[in-house]
C-alpha cells in the first residue's frame, strides 16, 4: 500500500456499501462498484484502493 490510501470508517447505516461514496468529487470518480464488508468487517475497493472498515461494535444483519 502506499502512503496515500485512504481509509474511511463505516456503520451499519451505512450500507449497502459502495465505492466512491457520495462524498467524492465528480471528477475524480470511478465506476460505482458495491462491496461487500459484512464478512470481514473490512473491504478494499479494486478500482481506487479505499479501505472501508466497519466502525468497532457495529454489526451487520443480514435479510432473509
Amino acid at each position: 500500500m502506499t502512503d496515500q490510501t485512504r481509509e474511511i470508517e463505516v456503520t451499519a447505516k451505512d450500507l449497502p456499501l459502495h465505492c466512491p461514496t457520495g462524498a467524492t468529487q465528480l471528477w475524480c470518480a470511478h465506476p460505482r462498484v458495491f462491496l461487500d464488508i459484512a464478512v470481514t468487517g473490512e473491504v478494499l475497493c479494486p478500482y481506487c484502493g479505499t479501505r472501508y472498515r466497519l466502525k468497532a461494535g457495529e454489526s451487520v444483519k443480514h435479510h432473509h
